[in-house]
């Protein structure tokens, strides 16, 4: 055998698609010199010759030639006599130089070779595959449902390089099957274990983002910025956008003609309602555009304690509140105070104010009621139980109990 070819010899490597040829055939010397020193003892009088090219590689092993039993190290050197038997042109001091072949290793320490080349090729694979992702946070990535277990989905990408969404990443109207195609931002890559671990999200504000700069070419080229995004994901986003050009409408631009814009973002978000709003450094209009759709009559600020109080007509208050309280919850991420709505009284509706009723209904109670906006008795009895149980953390009982007591007022 004239040379090794490895590729032949090792057909493991060929499954190895993040490695480069170079660094392969480098870990692949390294192996073959380590065993050349638990053959011979030392690997310094040989010379391993890879070539990157076709994968062959040769080992030449030189051996100074000595007077007949004067041989003091037969890893270093060979008498004469047994030289010239294979060269007889050969006399002391010369240079031997002969081809390691591979068989010479025998079997047993060829498998070791090769079970300890895959262990190496794999390590390097996965140094490189945390390496290309850990770079790529923020990114978004199109992958395929590989196996969906309870608590996380596998994802395989078009390496097939495994990737895993967490629930606590997915819309709650996620639903995924096997082959399924699904797009993601990596969030998060951590090494466990020696295994690269890949984290993606669908519920981190960066994902709508990159999905804005995807279909908004305006905010792509960086002529409409994204001042900030808020999310409740799967029901609710408010995004604050700028433009740096008078002559573009960054809201109009982001809806795109008829919604056409944000219609595909809204769909990969599973029917997400998307606000865009006009960012600006004005923090009253700010909160009024914040908590759109709802029109606000006044707002008083206190910008040392970071509060908003916010009054607005009594059918305006639901909707500053929205759905689950989500809208003004939203709001006041966006903007950074704490928001509290007030219904405007009408002059000729006689209500009574909820703090009125603190001798018979528990602080922590009214509290609940007020941090949703409503601060009268009637604006409570307005809505129905089933609203009520959803809008606050507050049991059936306890509102069948307080609304009870609020009507008995007005009767």
């Amino acid at each position: 055998m004239s040379n090794i070819n490895l590729i032949d010899s090792f057909q493991e490597f060929k499954d190895f698609k993040n490695i480069d040829r170079p660094t392969m055939m480098s870990v692949l010397e390294d192996v073959f010199r380590s065993m050349i020193r638990k053959k011979y003892g030392t690997d310094e009088n040989c010379d391993v010759i890879v070539n990157t090219d076709n994968g062959d590689l040769e080992i030449w092993r030189t051996r100074v030639v000595v007077e007949d039993e004067f041989s003091e190290d037969d890893d270093l050197e060979i008498e004469l006599a047994e030289a010239k038997k294979i060269d007889p042109d050969l006399e002391i001091g010369d240079d031997y130089v002969e081809l390691i072949t591979l068989e010479s290793f025998g079997r047993r320490a060829i498998l070791a070779a090769r079970q300890t080349l895959v262990s190496k090729i794999l390590e390097l694979e996965k140094d490189e595959i945390f390496k290309k992702y850990k770079d790529r946070v923020g990114e978004i990535v199109t992958g395929e449902v590989y196996q969906v277990w309870k608590k996380e989905t596998l994802v395989l990408d078009d390496e097939g390089n495994e990737l895993l969404l967490p629930k606590t990443e997915q819309i709650p109207a996620d639903y995924f099957k096997k082959g399924d195609s699904v797009r993601a931002i990596i969030s998060k890559v951590d090494m466990m274990n020696s295994n690269p671990k890949i984290i993606i999200s669908r519920t981190a504000p960066e994902f709508l983002q990159r999905l804005f700069e995807m279909e908004v070419p305006e905010i792509f080229d960086g002529l409409i910025t994204i001042k900030k995004i808020v999310r409740e994901p799967g029901e609710r986003a408010k995004v604050a956008v700028e433009s740096y050009d008078d002559r573009i409408d960054p809201v109009g631009a982001c809806v795109g003609m008829k919604g056409s814009r944000i219609h595909g973002i809204v769909r990969e978000l599973k029917n997400e309602n998307i606000d865009v709003i006009n960012f600006t450094n004005n923090i009253q209009l700010y909160i009024q555009r914040a908590l759109s759709p709802a029109k606000i009559t006044s707002i008083k600020l206190d910008d040392e304690k970071k509060t908003a109080a916010v009054y607005l007509k009594p059918d305006q208050v639901s909707l500053a509140i929205g759905r689950g309280g989500h809208n003004i919850k939203l709001a006041g991420k966006l903007t950074g105070y704490e928001i509290d709505v007030y219904r405007e009284a009408d002059e000729h509706d006689e209500d009574v104010d909820i703090e009125e009723f603190s001798d018979e209904i528990d602080s922590w109670i009214l509290d609940e009621f007020k941090r949703i906006g409503l601060d009268t008795a009637k604006s409570v009895l307005a809505l129905s139980v089933g609203e009520l149980v959803k809008r606050t953390d507050l049991e059936e009982e306890t509102i069948k109990d307080v609304l009870s007591v609020l009507q008995a007022e007005f009767e």
